[in-house]
């Protein structure tokens, strides 16, 4: 039994009264002695008085507490790491007036989005989730799998490889699993060369994973100007001395960023031991997030003489946006409280988009002065949405606020391509059968897509100093709770993952006599690989490894649309289209996941590392072996078991992605605006190209 997927903040919401406030309203204290054992163990206590703020500030319920006619300079459609990032420093000008529009419920209160370790449970669909399903994927024998998105204003969606846009936006990521992964430097310097825009640029960039500036307007307007990173000491104190590099990192900022908490020690002495063992193979990277994962400050002789060695990658301490023992993300920073109360903020939560409206043109391009949303508590709770047909909105409020400056689209990958093509932007050829007007032609909306795909290896250990000794144990789960509940620190306080290694392929490989290298650069890797101590996924205890594809084949970086016969050629990679004109209808997500072979080869490779890595010296008395045996087979027979068994990243791109200013294909124009349309910008991962 793993007593983490018993802990389900719905029947706290029910039985306690706490679904209707964001606040937590009437619960005031607890205390882990009213816990009983699993599996009712959380049921009085998942509305927490310790992570209840004691004021939202202008965050509401119901469009009736909004003052005002519905009229902003900005109105920004997604609560999210980058919404909320936008939100905050738009109003840092006092003189800029705000709305964000969220669908989702506040995360005030909500246990499993504070407590690190119990983000698992965001890897299932829960209430808190769209619930979305992809269509079948021929990659993975026709499976149908499930395609979670968050659905609280503090939404965990994104990539947590690559994020930025407008301003530091992306430099918050919280990610379900917490991992702070900036990417490489010639993963923006791809950015910058794809839109022709050296603002992409890694060095360019850099500056905002640390932002600090300073206004423009008087410094005494506001007191509490947000910068980013938040370098912060672990959960447990202790010497990281080794683990990172102070030089790459600010402390400044207001978004936590931090080394794991507590410390599994006989997993982390084995990992690091494996380091020294396998140093050609595994070397130690001081810094994940130096820009260089696979190997900082080489000489021209390292080079020379290591690049074999860089085919294979590093192995460093994963670093994680956790803070004082909790989750740190964009509503606990960029809309905590002193942001919240600002008074030129609005944040409107169970609020439903439809489309854009309010349509005219102006010196040859369309603009949108509306957004019309459905809101009501009841009928946009998710445990309703699902249920909700188009005859049952038709007794929905519906409401149009209105932007004297932009509109903001921020509703993720899959939520803004679904608002563009159902204000009818997109490919004709789509929006037509769907019933949906084509008012701006952009073939290039919902294409392009494409998500990394995962696999997940374990092996049976001999000692039990896991995360299975605590979510398999009644008694040490509640003991571990109790800790964090007075202290906020122990077991809790980390997420499954404590190292991350970055691996590349061979060069020489045969499958790059037909196949390009997916990758940015040489210097950047196509393999991520998540240790952690735990994970087997049955009674016992286990070490695990995550195997990520971090480049799939199927997305193409310069993706121009080719014309055969007048009609556009197939798009390489996923999709996210539309086939109802209803837009509370679920889109249709393709993933294209698995159809090239340089995908199934890099998955292939990436199991046999993970082999290898637990295949170390010092592992050989600890490992008692694989819950699966995946090196004792055929080739054939292991990509059966990939097919059958692989899963998704959930970091998916591409769905409206940037090109130059110009171009033809694309969405938007690298400052984020969309082709076509004025006034109209779009910052969320569906940019990334």
């Amino acid at each position: 039994m793993n007593i983490l997927r018993d802990v389900r903040t719905p029947r706290a919401l029910k039985r306690h009264g706490g679904g209707g406030s964001p606040t937590g309203a009437g619960i005031t204290n607890w205390s882990p002695t009213d816990v009983p054992i699993a599996p009712q163990m959380f049921s009085p206590i998942l509305v927490v008085a310790a992570l209840v703020a004691s004021s939202l500030g202008n965050v509401y319920e119901s469009v009736a507490d909004l003052t005002g006619n519905l009229t902003y300079d900005f109105v920004i459609i997604g609560g999210g790491t980058a919404g909320l990032v936008v939100a905050n420093r738009l109003t840092e000008n006092p003189n800029f007036s705000v709305l964000v529009l969220e669908a989702g419920v506040s995360n005030i209160g909500v246990l499993d989005s504070a407590i690190p370790l119990f983000a698992v449970n965001f890897l299932e669909q829960t209430i808190y989730d769209w619930n979305y399903t992809t269509t079948p994927q021929s990659g993975v024998n026709n499976r149908v799998l499930d395609y979670l998105r968050g659905l609280f204003w503090t939404r965990f969606s994104g990539n947590s490889a690559n994020l930025a846009c407008w301003e530091d936006v992306a430099l918050t990521l919280g990610q379900d699993g917490m991992v702070y992964t900036r990417g490489t430097v010639e993963d923006w310097d791809r950015y910058a060369n794809v839109t022709h825009d050296p603002s992409w640029s890694w060095n360019n960039v850099l500056p905002y994973f640390f932002k600090a500036y300073i206004l423009s307007f008087p410094i005494d307007t506001f007191n509490d100007l947000s910068q980013n990173e938040k370098w912060s000491p672990p959960a447990d104190h202790h010497n990281t001395q080794g683990q990172f590099d102070p030089s790459v990192h600010s402390t400044l900022g207001i978004t936590s960023v931090s080394l794991g908490g507590f410390q599994w020690r006989t997993f982390n002495q084995h990992v690091i031991q494996t380091t020294k063992e396998l140093p050609d193979v595994f070397p130690f990277d001081l810094d994940m997030n130096s820009g260089q994962p696979l190997g900082v400050g080489m000489t021209v002789i390292d080079v020379i003489r290591g690049y074999q060695n860089l085919m294979f990658g590093n192995v460093g301490w994963v670093q994680s946006t956790i803070g004082d023992g909790m989750r740190s993300s964009s509503a606990t920073s960029y809309l905590a409280e002193n942001f919240a109360q600002r008074k030129n903020l609005d944040v409107l939560l169970h609020a439903q988009v439809s489309d854009l409206v309010a349509a005219s043109h102006a010196n040859g391009k369309l603009a949108f002065s509306g957004v019309r949303f459905s809101q009501g508590i009841d009928l946009f709770h998710p445990m309703l949405f699902l249920y909700i047909s188009s005859l049952e909105l038709a007794g929905t409020s519906q409401f149009t606020a209105k932007a004297r400056k932009e509109i903001i689209l921020s509703a993720g990958a899959v939520g803004t391509p679904n608002v563009l093509m159902h204000s009818g932007i997109g490919d004709r050829n789509i929006l037509g059968p769907a019933g949906v007007p084509t008012v701006l032609h952009l073939p290039s909306v919902g294409r392009n897509v494409s998500d990394q795909p995962f696999f997940l290896a374990s092996w049976s250990v001999k000692f039990n100093e896991t995360i299975d000794s605590v979510t398999q144990n009644a008694t040490r789960f509640n003991e571990a709770f109790a800790q964090w509940n007075k202290t906020h620190t122990g077991p809790f306080t980390n997420y499954l993952i404590t190292h991350v290694a970055w691996l590349r392929l061979d060069p020489d490989s045969s499958i790059f006599d037909n196949q390009t290298d997916p990758a940015a650069g040489p210097h950047s890797p196509h393999i991520e690989l998540f240790l952690a101590p735990g994970g087997g996924g049955e009674p016992g205890h286990f070490v695990s490894a995550g195997i990520y594809v971090l480049n799939p084949k199927s997305r193409k970086y310069l993706f121009k649309p080719t014309v055969r016969n007048g009609a556009t050629h197939v798009w390489p990679g996923g999709s996210i289209t539309i086939n109802t004109n209803n837009p509370f209808d679920p889109p249709v997500i393709d993933l294209g996941l698995l159809q090239n072979d340089l995908d199934i080869f890099t998955l292939r490779e990436g199991i046999k590392r993970a082999n290898q890595f637990y295949s170390a010296p010092t592992w050989q008395d600890s490992i008692i072996g694989p819950t699966q045996d995946l090196e004792n087979v055929t080739t054939a027979a292991l990509d059966e078991i990939i097919r059958n068994s692989a899963g998704v990243g959930l970091h998916m791109v591409g769905s409206a992605a940037m090109s130059p200013r110009g171009a033809t294909w694309g969405v938007v124009n690298p400052d984020l605006l969309v082709k076509g349309v004025d006034r109209l910008r779009i910052v969320d991962a569906s940019v990334l190209c």
